[in-house]
């Protein structure tokens, strides 16, 4: 293991500065948290990229959400299969053990593995299409929702915005695919949500099945 780095000085320096503030401030609640277990409710499936912090942009405490990030914030079809399936388990876990009531999946401007998926499925990434790119498959799982939003038309600007909303849908729309979350959606007691964030200027948007569309909060 020759090649694997110590923790660079910078983190090792914020780690200590974390333990000696928030972590002392709130020892109690982290034994509590150790001891009984996490009870998690909601579920977030939101995206790798840096700078959306879900915690941060719903107040959220230690405990609080069951978080998964992935690119692009995508839920994949339900495929049972010898593959390796993060997500999938990830959702899984989160439903069938911990029992979450709600599920989210977030959305957000400027995301670039949404851009990716546009410039491959519009030719402008052959790199993307290569069997050997992981991006590029992972994508793959959104070219429902490209076909749709080329469909639409408009130029690349709006065609990208329109497809991260669609990542959203063509998510919630896989998580129902799997069959221990469709039952618990139809018994009520699970509810999915989506909504999209602006980097930006910190709007959210959230999908309202009345009006079929995202409005903002």
């Amino acid at each position: 293991m020759k090649r694997i780095a110590p923790l660079p000085s910078s983190l090792i320096k914020r780690y200590h500065g974390w333990r000696a503030t928030q972590f002392e401030e709130n020892k109690a609640w982290y034994a509590r948290l150790a001891d009984k277990g996490q009870t998690p409710r909601t579920m977030v499936i939101s995206c790798c990229d840096s700078r959306v912090h879900v915690t941060s942009v719903f107040g959220a405490e230690t405990g609080e959400f069951f978080i998964h990030r992935n690119i692009a914030n995508l839920v994949p079809p339900f495929a049972p299969n010898e593959d390796y399936h993060g997500t999938s388990a990830a959702i899984e876990y989160a439903v069938t053990a911990l029992g979450v009531t709600n599920i989210i999946i977030m959305g957000h401007s400027l995301c670039g593995g949404i851009k990716g998926c546009h410039d491959m499925c519009s030719g402008k990434a052959p790199e993307l299409e290569e069997a050997s790119s992981f991006v590029g498959r992972w994508m793959d799982i959104l070219r429902p929702g490209y076909k749709r939003v080329a469909e639409a038309g408009g130029d690349d600007a709006d065609q990208i915005s329109a497809l991260e909303r669609e990542g959203v849908m063509v998510s919630l729309e896989n998580l129902l695919t799997f069959p221990f979350v469709a039952d618990r959606v139809e018994a009520e007691d699970l509810s999915l949500h989506g909504v999209w964030i602006d980097i930006r200027d910190g709007h959210m948007e959230n999908f309202d099945p009345n009006a079929n569309k995202f409005v903002t909060i």
